[in-house]
């Protein structure tokens, strides 16, 4: 069965970041799946009903960058919007190098991830 409107795949280690999120989404019309790890989102069978993924960087142990290559790897070429809590010119140059649709520094503002988002979406349209 397949959902009228495609979603957006979160994937943070932190619940309440999670949690903010998905209620922002949600309020703009926006169909939204959580994940809490790499591999929770990897067990995911069913990226054709995503549109866009929005990534942490940094992932209890794990790298959102490395994730991103995983999927990529794995045959997932949907665009990706990193956040992170730990900017620097290391995650930047990385997550620019893997060809993300925007790189956001928590705290961010509800219009700086709901541009590309609304990007993304008109995108796969």
């Amino acid at each position: 069965m397949t959902s009228k409107s495609k979603s957006i795949l979160i994937v943070d280690d932190n619940p309440s970041m999670l949690k903010g999120m998905k209620r922002l989404l949600r309020e703009h019309g926006f169909n939204v799946e959580l994940f809490d790890s790499a591999d929770a989102l990897l067990g995911h069978a069913d990226f054709d009903d995503a549109f866009c993924v929005i990534l942490d960087i940094d992932l209890n142990n794990q790298s959102g960058i490395d994730l991103r290559r995983q999927l990529v790897d794995r045959g997932v070429e949907l665009p990706v919007i990193f956040i992170t809590g730990n900017d620097s010119e290391a995650n930047r140059s990385a997550a620019i190098e893997s060809g993300c649709a925007a790189y956001l520094i928590k705290p961010f503002s509800a219009n700086s991830l709901i541009d590309p988002v609304e990007k993304a979406r008109a995108a796969s349209s």
